[in-house]
Order: structure tokens, then sequence, then C-alpha cells
């Protein structure tokens, strides 16, 4: 695997199209996949220029297998940022873009410029910062979209892993805004206390020796039967539907050998820990265990009411949506060794933000 810098021609704006001069991106773990195609870090080297590195870093073979259509390929990676409208096209809409800070999810944004339709841009509101607005599009509209998802499938509650991230905090604000009840897993007293600071109710610790007690417990009191799991590999999804199970059984009144009839529902949206998942067949039969995207959700929940949670989100960009990042660096700082070394773990309050004119 090699990463490098390369450079390539701004396309001209068509008639619906802005040019947009990229001040922020922020490094989510949507991203790492493309970035890294899979291969060991911990196995990287550098060589180049500080202006142009270049990183190399192995591939296992199997991991190897799933890559090899990538091979020979040279991807640009980034997903979404925000920046200013620089040059717009003919039309009334990508005119009224001109000097504007906009949001935009169009990837390839890991670039000084980019050309893009108007429709993959979401204007800010007046004094908005690139910085602020960079990442409006998939943490935001994600934690949406499980609340979305949760009303359109007949739940009352979820429950969330890896809590703690930009993301779970602004799954816990919707939440209480939206008088949706919410059990929030995360790892570390500190994350526990982070969570309950801005108003959660229901925050266990996945690493405390009372965590399949204390889940049950939250369970019972929200009647949480869906829950979108970051982690993906290891035990939690299972260990999740034992304590939905647990808490099914504890207002069942009949005992019944292929368990309760209450549906339990896992969404992995991430993989955070890439290690098999594993499932001990004790939470009965009417369980599921999915995949979970934002793309298909909101084509699902088609253009209009997809553009209502756009809006939502700029409209509460600088609250219920904000973003925190550890680190600000160049194009050029994303592939030192050191930076990669932080932001490649994928961890709670490590969250890196691009800026190209650095």
């Amino acid at each position: 695997m090699e990463l490098s810098l390369a450079q390539v021609d701004t396309p001209a704006p068509g008639p619906d199209d802005v040019v947009v001069r990229v001040e922020a991106a922020p490094i989510n773990p949507s991203d790492l996949g493309l970035l890294f195609g899979g291969a060991d870090m911990t196995t990287a080297s550098i060589a180049g220029t500080p202006q142009s590195p270049v990183v190399t870093a192995t591939i296992a073979p199997a991991v190897m297998r799933a890559m090899a259509g990538r091979v020979g390929q040279s991807l640009p990676v980034g997903n979404e940022g925000a920046g200013v409208v620089v040059e717009a096209g003919s039309s009334d809409a990508a005119q009224a873009l001109m000097g504007k800070t906009v949001g935009v999810l169009g990837g390839a944004m890991y670039s000084h410029y980019r050309t893009l339709p108007v429709a993959q841009t979401l204007e800010l509101p007046a004094g908005t910062t690139s910085r602020q607005g960079a990442s409006c599009f998939v943490n935001p509209l994600t934690a949406l979209g499980m609340v979305g998802t949760m009303r359109l499938e007949g739940y009352t509650a979820l429950v969330h892993t890896a809590a703690a991230s930009n993301l779970g905090q602004m799954l816990q604000k919707v939440c209480l805004a939206d008088g949706v009840a919410l059990v929030n897993i995360v790892r570390k007293p500190e994350q526990e206390a982070l969570l309950r600071n801005i108003g959660a109710t229901h925050v266990c610790n996945s690493s405390a020796p009372s965590f399949m007690d204390d889940l049950t417990a939250a369970l019972v009191a929200t009647g949480a039967t869906l829950a979108f799991d970051a982690t993906g590999g290891g035990k939690l999804a299972g260990q999740i539907l034992t304590c939905m199970e647990a808490a099914a059984n504890a207002t069942a009144k009949e005992y019944s050998r292929y368990g309760s009839t209450t549906h339990k529902q896992v969404y992995i949206y991430g993989g955070l820990d890439r290690s098999p998942t594993e499932l001990s067949r004790n939470f009965g039969m009417a369980w599921s265990i999915g995949g979970w995207l934002l793309t298909p959700f909101l084509q699902k929940i088609g253009t209009e009411a997809a553009q209502a949670l756009r809006q939502r989100v700029a409209a509460e960009i600088t609250t219920t949506f904000a973003s925190t990042y550890t680190n600000e660096v160049s194009l050029s700082e994303v592939l030192q060794l050191d930076a990669i070394a932080v932001y490649a773990k994928q961890a709670t309050g490590e969250k890196y933000l691009i800026n190209p004119s650095r």
C-alpha cells in the first residue's frame, strides 16, 4: 500500500456546479478504510520529502484477497469537508453560493479545491467557519438516521456503542431534544462522565465487572430493543442481545423454551474492533444482526426528508452537531508517521482535522 500526494487539475464548473476552496476536512473512521486499504500501519515507513512524503505499508495475504480490486488504482480520499465557494456555474442555484461557506459531501475532499454539483453542498449559516462546518454530514446525519431508523421500524428507544465519540455525543443531544430514551455504552469512566455532563441518563461501562447487570437494568428502564454498534467485532453485539433478552424476560408472564417473543435488533455500522463477531446463542430466537449505512437510509426516506435533516444540521451546527478536534494538520502532515499512529487508532478524543491551506 502506498500513500502520497498528487497534483491534479481542478475541473471548470458546469452550470450547476461550484468550485470550493477546501479549508477543513475531518478524518473519519469511514475515511480510514479507503485511506489505508486494510494495510497494517504498524509496518508503515516513510520516504520522499517533508512537502511530498510517500508512506508505504504491508497488507497481510488474507486482507489482500479482499483488496484485489484496488490493486493499481490511485483513489482520492475524504468523504466530507467545508470551504468557501470561489467559482460558480451559470445556474441561479450555483451563483447563489458564490462566496458562501458550505459543507460538502462529495469524496476526494483531502484537496485544495473541489468541483462538484450544488446538490452535494450545504450552505452554512452566516458566521459559521469551515472548521465548525467540516463534519456537517457524516456524523450528524448518521445520528439523525439512527433515530429515523428507530421510528421507521417501530422501536421506541436506542442503544449505542462507542458512545463518547463526536457522533455519540451528537446522538445523545438529539435524543434529549427529541424525547428518545438512549442507552450509551462506553469503555472508560471518563467517557461516562463526559456523557453524563451533557445530560445522559443511562451510561454503561463495558469494562466494569457489573456491565451486564448495568446494561440489563438500563434496558429494563428504557425498553430498548434496537442497538447501533460501532465496534463490530468481539463479544459486544452478542452481549447486547443477551441483556435485551434478560430485560424482556424480567417482565415475562410465563416461561418459553424458545425465549422471549420480543424482537431484538443490532445494527453494526462500524469496525472499530476488527476481530470476528462472537455470538453466544443465549438470547432466544427473536433477534437479528445486520449492517447499517447512512446512504441507503437517506435513499429510503427520499430527497425531501433527507433535505429536512440537512437543514436541521445546518441550523444546529454549532450546538447539537458541534464537533471537536484534537489536532489540525496539513495535507503533508497527514502522512507523517507520528500523526498516523494517533488518528489510525480511531480512539475517542483523537479526531484529526485537515486544513489544506496550512
